[in-house]
Order: C-alpha cells, then sequence, then structure tokens
C-alpha cells in the first residue's frame, strides 16, 4: 500500500509540473501580448491556497490534475449571448480586446511550451548521459509458445534464432529497436535483414494490429541466453550452489538454450530440478526442489548494460531537439491508430492511468537507483509533455487547436464571430470533451480492475 501511495504521489508531481508548463505557456504569452491574466492555477476546484501578486492571483487547487490560466474577458462571449447581444464591446486588457494573430499566439503557446519542455529534458538525460539495461536481437518464434496460432514472422519466413539487423533500411542491434520499428507500423510491410547461421537474407513481414494496445507485433519473443548474472542471498539458487556467471546448460537432461526453454521446463516440471551448468569451462551439476508456487528462484540473467556519453551542451540541445521531434511523430502516428479498430478502453489513458504510470515508470527507476529514477521520471514526463502538446492542438471545440481555428476564421473574416456561434462551438466542445473523459476514466477503472 505504501508503494502504491509512492507511485500516486510521483505521478502526480510529474502530471503537475506538464500542466504547470503549458498554462506557463499560456500565461507568458497573454502577458506579452498584453493581455491581462486574473488567476493562474495548477489544480481544479477550490483553491487550498492562494497568493496575490500584482494584479495577478496564483493558486493551488483542490484536484491537482489540470489548472487554468484565467485571463480577463473569457468568458465575455457566453455573456454576450445570455444577454442577447449581437457584438461585444471588450474592456481593455481584456481577452477579446486583443487581436486574432495575439489570441492565436497565446493558444499556441502552451503546446509549444510543452514541446519546448520535453526537448529540454530530454537534452538534460542526454547531456549527462545513463545507463540502458537492454537485450541483443537475437530472436524467438512467439508460435512455439502459442503453436495454435500463426503469427506474421511465420509468414514471413523468420525462425527462432535469427537475429533481426535491419528493418526499413533502419540498423537494429537491440531489441528495443525492433520493438519500436514494429509497434509504430502496423499492416505495413516492411523489409527486414536478418543474420542466419553467417549469411544474410532479406524478408518481408507484415504487423498485425494488437487491438489491445494499438501497437504493431508480428509474434516474436527475444532471446536472452541463459547466464546468471545475479544471485540472491538465501534464495533457493543460493543454496543450491549457484553464482553469477554459471551457464545453464541443462534441466532434467533437457537442453536449455535461452531463458524461455528454462522457462517452459519449469512450467512442466515445477517441483524438482537437477541442474547442469557450466562455470569457468567447467560442468557442474547441483539439485534442488521448488515449490509449485515459487516463481522466484532467487537469479536474475544476464542483460546487455551500456552507458550513453556525456554529451556537449550543443550536442545535448541537438540530441534532445532531435528525440523531441521523434517523440512528436510518434504520438501523432499513435493518434492515426485510434482509428483502426483497437479498444479504446484498453489503449486510451485518462488522467488516472497517467499519474500511475508516471509513478509506476519513476518507481522501478528508483529501484535500481536515485540518478535511474530521475532518469525514468524525466523520460515518462517528456512523453506526456509531448503527448499534451498533440491532444491540445487537435481541431475540436473549446481545446487550444479548436480555439486557434476559431481565432483563424476571424482573422481571414476581418471581424467577429457572433456570439452565439462562438457560445456553441464552446457548449459543443464541452461535451465532447466531457464524454472523453468519462470514457478515458472508464478505462481507466477497467485497467485498475484488470491488474
Amino acid at each position: 500500500m505504501f508503494l502504491v501511495i509512492i507511485k500516486i504521489l510521483l505521478g502526480l508531481l510529474g502530471l503537475g509540473i506538464v500542466v504547470f508548463v503549458h498554462e506557463l505557456g499560456h500565461f507568458l504569452a497573454a502577458r506579452l501580448v498584453k493581455i491581462h491574466v486574473e488567476a493562474f492555477s495548477i489544480g481544479w476546484g477550490n483553491p487550498i491556497l492562494k497568493k496575490k501578486i500584482g494584479s495577478v492571483e496564483y493558486r493551488l487547487g483542490m484536484f491537482p490534475v489540470g489548472g487554468y490560466c484565467k485571463m480577463k474577458g473569457e468568458t465575455d462571449y457566453n455573456k454576450a449571448w445570455e444577454n442577447m447581444e449581437q457584438g461585444i464591446k471588450p474592456e481593455e486588457g481584456s481577452y477579446l480586446a486583443a487581436s486574432p494573430l495575439a489570441r492565436i499566439l497565446v493558444a499556441f503557446a502552451g503546446p509549444f511550451f510543452n514541446l519546448i519542455f520535453a526537448m529540454i529534458l530530454l537534452s538534460f538525460i542526454w547531456g549527462f548521459g545513463f545507463e540502458i539495461n537492454t537485450i541483443g536481437n537475437k530472436i524467438i518464434l512467439a508460435s512455439e509458445i502459442m503453436p495454435e496460432e500463426n503469427f506474421p514472422a511465420d509468414i514471413a519466413g523468420l525462425k527462432t534464432g535469427d537475429r533481426i539487423v535491419e528493418i526499413g533500411n533502419k540498423s537494429i542491434n537491440y531489441y528495443h529497436e525492433i520493438q519500436e520499428n514494429i509497434a509504430l507500423n502496423p499492416s505495413k510491410s516492411l523489409p527486414v535483414t536478418i543474420e542466419r547461421e553467417g549469411k544474410y537474407h532479406q524478408l518481408q513481414v507484415t504487423p498485425n494490429l494488437d487491438k489491445s494496445s494499438g501497437a504493431g507485433k508480428i509474434g516474436v519473443m527475444f532471446w536472452i541466453d541463459p547466464v546468471i548474472e545475479s544471485v540472491k542471498k538465501g534464495s533457493i539458487a543460493d543454496h543450491a550452489g549457484l553464482f553469477p556467471g554459471d551457464r545453464i546448460v541443462n534441466v532434467n537432461g533437457i537442453p536449455v538454450n535461452n531463458t524461455e526453454d528454462f522457462r517452459k521446463i519449469r512450467a512442466q516440471e515445477p517441483e524438482n530440478y537437477i541442474i547442469k551448468y557450466e562455470r569457468k569451462g567447467m560442468l557442474g551439476e547441483t539439485a534442488f526442489t521448488a515449490d509449485n508456487n515459487q516463481e522466484e528462484l532467487g537469479f536474475a540473467w544476464e542483460t546487455i548494460r551500456y552507458r550513453t556519453p556525456n554529451l556537449s551542451i550543443p550536442a545535448a540541445v541537438a540530441k534532445g531537439f532531435k528525440e523531441g521531434i521523434k517523440t512528436l511523430k510518434v504520438s501523432i502516428t499513435s493518434l492515426r491508430l485510434l482509428f483502426m479498430g483497437i479498444d479504446l478502453t484498453k489503449a486510451v489513458s485518462g488522467p488516472v492511468r497517467i499519474t500511475y504510470m508516471i509513478g509506476e515508470s519513476a518507481a522501478q527507476g528508483f529501484g535500481q537507483g536515485f540518478s535511474s529514477g530521475l532518469r525514468s521520471m524525466a523520460e515518462f514526463i517528456a512523453l506526456i509533455s509531448v503527448a499534451l502538446c498533440v491532444m491540445n492542438l487537435l481541431p475540436l471545440p473549446i481545446i487550444d487547436g479548436g480555439m486557434i481555428i476559431l481565432f483563424f476564421i476571424e482573422m481571414i473574416r476581418k471581424k467577429p464571430i457572433p456570439p452565439k456561434a462562438i457560445s456553441i462551438f464552446q457548449t459543443c466542445g464541452m461535451v465532447i470533451i466531457g464524454c472523453l473523459f468519462v470514457f478515458a476514466v472508464f478505462g481507466d477503472i477497467m485497467f485498475f480492475i484488470r491488474q
């Protein structure tokens, strides 16, 4: 329970930072174009803290998800319609007294600040360098675990033991690079170069769309050599005399070529084990008994670890910019996947799930060390920040993208849009956003029920 609370607190902190940056963009842009800001709040609901500095009241809302920048005269459209007025005479310094171009700048500044903030975070991460824990590019066919299914990898002619070295002219060295290139290209035929027994072959594979996640999948698992990296003191493996560096050769006489072989043997024979291992070129043997429900034997498999170099400031900024644009492209591509028949209750996250996921990412990182925790949290916040940028620029009523279109039309017409039309536009937006919010929260509830 304590860990869950920590995750929620970390998640709220991360989401609060993203919202603060977004609203700060609106705030600074409004001040730049001489629009009077009445209140700047982080969180919704009644303020639990507030302080007036100059002409602006700064607030901390009761609910720490969301926020707003309240500008003078924002609701004049609604008031005009309610009073059956045909036109509006905005006060000096109010929102509607500013030119359409100035209002477009204010609306655009929030999403733009989110993108810039993500780039700054990514620049810091790459500037200081970080450790990557990964595995190689060798694969296992999922059909060996689920023989009743036929996957794209089987259709394409891939085999267990192949190394995927290139996808769509992009060089591949690690499994996360395979995942990234496959996930973003469902239903798209991809050229794949593999290495098999020292020879290279070119194949075509078309990822299936996983409707629960919106990602492309081809039906491969990743090969991990059965080499022990660490052994927990006092565990079953420790008592059995296993050591870091030991390579499992066979279990109960069944050969073990990778960690998936070991898992399958455990599933079939979950009690008594005779393990043969190789240690410093010599073979050894040990035996132990594990309870049927004993999932944790007390050792971890060896993975690949490497540290990225510390980049100079110019190089870090360039890398942060590049990674930010890459994340932006991924977010836009992900939007397209929402219209391809995926299960939206599983693929779309609301504020509760996003908060939990930020905290989960940070907590897992902190489990590997303080610096790893900060990096994991920063990476996820950067991702959420870019996603918020993209979502807010969608041409939907009431959000920034819809308002930009509205002000652009006003600029083309060279006269204000009737208050009734604006109010109807905003009301429709509130209904759409409200429905999306309810849908996302329902998805969040189903997510936690499935956990």
